[in-house]
């Protein structure tokens, strides 16, 4: 059974997280769950102030790398800088691992190698990445512990921002910028990790839900 048709109680649970990743989905399914977390999670909980201007203007883009190799995989990422430098209408691009890197510690060394990657294409200081992960857990904080769901997303990925706007964001905005991070950390603290759970589970069904709708 395809991952579009798996209803939320069949999925398969991780202990950490309780959610783990539809083994099987379509580019345009793991479109629709990234976008449904972008709403529904970063921008309604405000977790990155500048993401909810960023979906108003459409300026974020979406891309599926499918398989797990990693030489391929940095190859989509390589090819989507272009893109970006391509576009410059484009603003961000979230690039969805949708079949690999299933593992945190495996998605670590393909972050070190895309961080590389940066620099060996003289990128560095003009794009930067920021890192998403459905089992993240940051340094020196226990797995279970809802802090991790400011970077927990339905899949793997990396967002690539452009450095430019992302200090002309932090210029313009209103308060103190070093305060979000552990204003973060408690709202989800405050929502707890079985809420977050299930707002995963529900992103991840986000294109049965669009499929119903327009049906």
């Amino acid at each position: 059974m395809s991952a579009d048709h798996t209803s939320a109680d069949t999925m398969p649970t991780d202990t950490t997280t309780g959610y783990t990743p539809p083994l099987e989905t379509t580019e345009e399914a793991a479109i629709d769950a990234t976008r449904q977390w972008v709403e529904t999670h970063i921008v309604a909980d405000n977790l990155c102030p500048f993401a909810a201007r960023e979906m108003a203007r459409n300026s974020i883009q979406y891309a599926v790398v499918p398989g797990a190799g990693l030489e391929r995989c940095l190859q989509a990422l390589g090819d989507e800088l272009l893109n970006l430098d391509a576009h410059r209408e484009a603003e961000t691009t979230l690039v969805i691992f949708k079949d690999g890197f299933r593992d945190f510690d495996t998605y670590l060394e393909l972050l070190d190698y895309a961080e590389a990657l940066l620099e060996m294409q003289g990128y560095e200081g003009i794009y930067q990445l920021a890192s998403f992960h459905p089992d993240y857990v940051f340094e020196d904080t226990e797995e279970d512990d809802a802090a991790n769901y400011t970077n927990r997303s339905p899949y793997p990925m990396l967002h690539l921002l452009r450095e430019s706007s992302v200090e002309a964001a932090i210029n313009a905005y209103s308060g103190d910028i070093e305060e979000v991070p552990a204003r973060n950390e408690t709202l989800m603290r405050e929502r707890g990790v079985e809420t977050l759970v299930t707002r995963l589970k529900a992103c991840a069904h986000a294109s049965q839900k669009k499929a119903a709708e327009q049906g």
